[in-house]
């Protein structure tokens, strides 16, 4: 058998009786822990101040008397404010790190009935984080029990993996807010997938900046929205969003529109104006296609992230705005500060959390559920409800499917394309020729100039002897790689979709590798394709 060592603070209301002679009548929770017939405490560190020495040790005779096989270790432990979480967990924490704990000879509980309520969560999270290696334990009194002292106790074991009753419900939790964030659409791409877990734990468990990189039309504002929705649902946030196209702030106007402006700051400023920062406070401030920020403005955002205050145009008085930012780009940002044009230490800032959101073309298996929210989407917005006949949409998910499907605008090309054939469709029917009539139509938007745009691409990264040089097998399939590369923002994002089939027999993917090693037998690098895209 274990012996028991109990951790507990003096509690200098409910352990203290004075001199009065019906003391044992009295409830007292470090006497009560210890009069327990099922529980024998062969150790009590009990914790208390200067100020509670002459309380401590009377208690600790107390104790004595009803169970002789306690051993009682006083320890001096002074908060000069037993309120103030950080100087009491602190302290608590240096305690138990001052302690050798052998768990192997030792059961160790930490009694949370006395103290302040600092003092009992700061003995939670010391215990749910294994500084303290035990369970909690709580007592109270038991007005069933003729004997008014000696109560009842309750041992608390955090080892959640326990109860299996409340780990599915923080895991049903989970699984809700990545639906949400997913609009609840059941996608099937592992990488997305697992995307959205990791988005869903950091909205959830963090106010720092995120950062949504991806190609234009891929969801990055949707997806920032429904964070903040979740956000908003999980009452963490009191304030708005505010979602900003960083593309629309131009010249003289930008700053003032980020940052706001005193009445007069400027010729047409007939009044005062708050800025999408201010706006936001308390709230999400979302800035689309950040890399388009001026460096004067990116040098007064990062001042108002870090240290929550800015200046309006025109003011000297600071304003304060606590806001999370969430910003997103179609650009590499890196290569943008190489070109001086973003500053290095903004991307710093912001790049704690950074995902990548997938392109339409590389989420392939994801297109079926999305074209089905897309016409549900249309029924709920017109409320006319439209479906494709069977042979229909066998035709549409091949074609979407297919590497035809370029998907240059991602989700904002799907999106045209079931309302077009929704709003087209007669009998609520969508039928084959209005499917070929819609695929005809995408080609052209895809491709305006036909052929004839990839005929010259050669000359565009090769010397006229160079391309003259080359097989006639060679040339075709140099072209088509060079036309997927320039659709693409990454090197990895290209090699993902050429080598879609070969790359999932393998254990690990090396899509980058292969298209590098392909390009130089060319004497192309990557560099040369993004510099002439």
């Amino acid at each position: 058998m274990k012996n028991t060592v109990v951790v507990s603070l003096i509690g200098t209301q409910l352990d203290y009786v004075g001199k009065r002679v019906d003391k044992w009548a009295k409830w007292r929770p470090n006497v009560s822990l210890c009069s327990q017939e099922d529980l024998i405490v062969s150790q009590l560190h009990m914790l208390h101040d200067n100020h509670s020495s002459r309380l401590a040790n009377n208690v600790a005779v107390d104790i004595e008397s009803v169970s002789p096989e306690t051993n009682v270790s006083l320890h001096q432990v002074n908060f000069r404010d037993p309120w103030d979480f950080e100087e009491v967990y602190a302290k608590l924490f240096d305690w138990c790190q001052e302690q050798k704990f052998d768990t192997d000879q030792n059961d160790y509980l930490f009694h949370i009935t006395t103290g302040t309520h600092v003092v009992q969560i700061c003995s939670y999270l010391l215990t749910e984080s294994r500084h303290f290696p035990g369970r909690l334990i709580q007592t109270s009194p038991d007005h069933n029990n003729k004997n008014k002292s000696i109560g009842r106790i309750q041992i608390i074991d955090l080892d959640l993996s326990k109860y299996d009753q409340l780990a599915t419900r923080f895991d049903v939790e989970h699984q809700e807010g990545k639906e949400f964030l997913k609009g609840g659409i059941e996608t099937k791409n592992k990488a997305f997938n697992r995307l959205i877990t990791q988005i869903e734990k950091v909205a959830i468990r963090s106010q720092d900046p995120m950062l949504l990189t991806g190609p234009t039309g891929a969801g990055k504002s949707q997806l920032a929205t429904r964070i903040f929705q979740l956000k908003k649902k999980r009452s963490m946030l009191k304030g708005t969003l505010v979602s900003v196209n960083c593309a629309t702030l131009k010249g003289e106007n930008a700053m003032a529109a980020l940052f706001g402006h005193t009445k007069g700051a400027f010729t047409g400023a007939v009044k005062s104006r708050d800025g999408f920062l201010l706006r936001a406070n308390n709230g999400v401030l979302f800035l689309d296609e950040i890399g388009e920020l001026g460096l004067e403005e990116q040098a007064m955002l990062l001042h108002a992230i870090e240290n929550k205050t800015f200046h309006p145009v025109g003011s000297d008085t600071p304003v304060q705005s606590n806001f999370q930012l969430i910003a997103g780009t179609n650009r590499d940002l890196k290569q943008e500060i190489e070109k001086g044009s973003f500053r290095e230490d903004l991307l710093a800032r912001i790049n704690l959390w950074t995902y990548e959101l997938p392109a339409l073309k590389d989420r392939k298996e994801d297109i079926p559920v999305n074209v089905d929210y897309e016409i549900d989407l249309f029924a709920k917005k017109t409320g006319h409800r439209v479906q494709f006949n069977k042979e229909a949409q066998s035709t549409f998910i091949g074609f979407s499917t297919s590497n035809e499907a370029l998907w240059s605008g991602n989700f904002r090309d799907l999106s045209s394309a079931i309302t077009r054939l929704c709003t087209l469709a007669d009998s609520s029917r969508i039928t084959v020729d209005d499917v070929e009539e819609e695929v005809e139509r995408l080609k052209r938007a895809w491709n305006p100039s036909g052929q004839q745009s990839t005929n010259n691409i050669l000359y565009k990264y090769l010397l006229k002897e160079q391309v003259e040089n080359l097989d006639t097998f060679d040339a075709n399939q140099l072209r088509y790689v060079l036309d997927t590369c320039q659709r693409h923002n990454s090197m990895a994002s290209a090699g993902r979709e050429l080598f879609d089939v070969s790359r999932i027999l393998k254990s690990q993917p090396n899509d980058s590798s292969r298209l590098q090693k392909y390009l130089s037998k060319f004497g192309l690098k990557w560099a040369d394709i993004l510099a002439k895209s």
